[in-house]
């Protein structure tokens, strides 16, 4: 490994051990375990500077160097996040590795059976390790990917959305601090409607920190069906916001020219497809499922929510639905929040630019010599990012597939391996079937953990940089830069 690698992945280790020796304090404080946290500290804290100090910050990172970064630091912090879990004595290694990649990718898959099994530092710092790996991926798509050889501000729209989008401010770093502030601010805002909806404190404070990053990782074993209404509404609210641009809101409530996140084209397919989806849901339901009104929309737009959004969070055990409804909300998993978002899953954004390809080449066939750029909005599409697109999505649909396969031949039912195949790849937690929202992924085969794990990592970090380590020439780069 070159210096930079080193260096940039001792910084991460170090600040994680940094954070876990808080922890220890925590856990004192409350009279709980402390050996877990005091373990992750001292190896994060030790392997972390031994990295730092046999590496250096100075050298300019190529881009291998930069994927290999991205792709490394999201497989060793959940090893290292994992620790507090196992050495609980509660769950197996390979559990604890799980329930921690679950957390740090913001998926919200648990393998806790029993919520009994943890206690409230271990259920605070589960919800902590959603919060930090939605802090995560906001820097890793402002402030690490531009510093890549390639293009800088063009490498970071490319890998995180695909579509190259306006500039916010002239910096960079500028950029990501503003998000920053838009991601602190709406977690304390829900921190505070959580509370005065009617959740205890901690809940509010361990729920907030699971909602903005769009992890779903609740306290509360029934999730929020464990909670009241008010504070279901309070949640929908705040998992739109997660799945939304949070450039367009930082642009919105910080930007010199204040403009409405209206005018951006996949905020209105993010938008249409959230009040679309919980509309037809709640006609589901009032027909159907004999709720009243206000329960029809509400848990019509909380599970819409969750689910666009990759959120992950359950209002009711939608496994009880009737299977259109059930097949709606696998739907609109696919269909995922917006670039720029919390949310994980393909992004709405490029299954827009891949409509308007598709009624671009319909368009072509009846009119074989006419000038067709392929446009979002008003700003055309050059076709390198229509190729970057149409590879992504491929790419995405064959380790969705993939995976699903291996999990049906370990656990023989088709309807688990489809789901939780597209919940590990698209970050969202929850399927259906004995993986639904009020059960886990405890009883699933080891080797369906494993894949659940690649999934979840390859899933969050968008899979470019963890399958460019299976091939030959970015090693050869990294054995260049030594």
């Amino acid at each position: 490994m070159g210096g930079f690698v080193r260096y940039a992945l001792g910084t991460a280790l170090r600040a994680v051990g940094l954070v876990m020796l808080a922890f220890v304090l925590v856990a004192w404080a409350w009279g709980e375990d402390v050996r877990g946290f005091l373990l992750g500290a001292g190896v994060g804290l030790a392997l972390g500077q031994l990295l730092r100090m046999t590496g250096t910050p100075k050298a300019e990172p190529k881009r291998a160097e930069g994927l290999f970064i991205v792709a490394v630091i999201w497989l060793l912090v959940p090893l290292l996040g994992a620790l507090p879990f196992w050495v609980s004595g509660h769950v197996g290694l390979l559990d604890a590795y799980f329930e921690a990649m679950s957390g740090f990718t913001t998926t919200g898959a648990t393998i806790l059976p029993d919520f009994g099994l943890f206690n409230q530092s271990l259920f605070l710092w589960r919800g902590l390790t959603q919060w930090f790996g939605g802090v995560g991926i906001i820097v890793l798509f402002v402030a690490v990917l531009p510093h890549f050889a390639v293009a800088g501000r063009q490498l970071f729209f490319a890998e995180s959305t695909g579509v190259q989008k306006e500039k916010l401010t002239p910096r960079l770093r500028h950029t990501a601090e503003m998000v920053l502030r838009v991601y602190v601010l709406l977690t304390g805002l829900a921190v505070l409607g959580y509370w005065l909806a009617g959740m205890p404190l901690y809940d509010a404070l361990a729920n907030a920190l699971t909602t903005m990053p769009a992890g779903g990782f609740s306290p509360n074993p029934l999730s929020f069906a464990g909670y009241p209404a008010a504070a279901q509404w309070v949640a929908v609210v705040f998992m739109f916001f997660a799945g939304a641009n949070f450039l367009l809101i930082a642009s919105a409530l910080f930007g010199r020219a204040s403009r409405t996140p209206w005018r951006d084209p996949e905020f209105r397919v993010y938008s249409g497809a959230f009040l679309a989806g919980s509309l037809v849901l709640a006609v589901y339901h009032v027909y159907l499922h004999d709720y009243g009104v206000e329960a029809a929309l509400r848990h019509a737009f909380f599970q819409v929510a969750s689910l666009l959004t990759s959120t992950g969070y359950a209002s009711v055990d939608y496994t009880q639905w009737v299977v259109p409804a059930q097949a709606l909300l696998i739907f609109l998993m696919f269909i995922s929040g917006s670039a720029g978002s919390a949310a994980g899953g393909v992004k709405s954004v490029r299954w827009l630019v891949m409509t308007n390809h598709v009624l671009r080449e319909l368009k072509r066939t009846l009119h074989p010599n006419a000038v067709l750029p392929l446009r979002l909005g008003t700003k055309a599409v050059g076709e390198d990012v229509l190729r970057s697109v149409s590879s992504f999505v491929i790419l995405y649909l064959f380790v969705f597939v993939l995976g699903t396969m291996v999990i049906v031949f370990t656990e023989g039912d088709l309807v688990v391996a489809f789901t939780s195949s597209a919940a590990f790849i698209g970050n969202v937690g929850p399927g259906l079937g004995t993986v639904g929202p009020m059960g886990s992924f405890a009883d699933l085969h080891p080797l369906a953990k494993l894949v659940g794990i690649f999934q979840m990592w390859a899933g969050r970090i968008e899979l470019i940089p963890v399958l460019l380590l299976f091939h030959p020439d970015t090693w050869r780069a990294l054995r260049r830069s030594r």
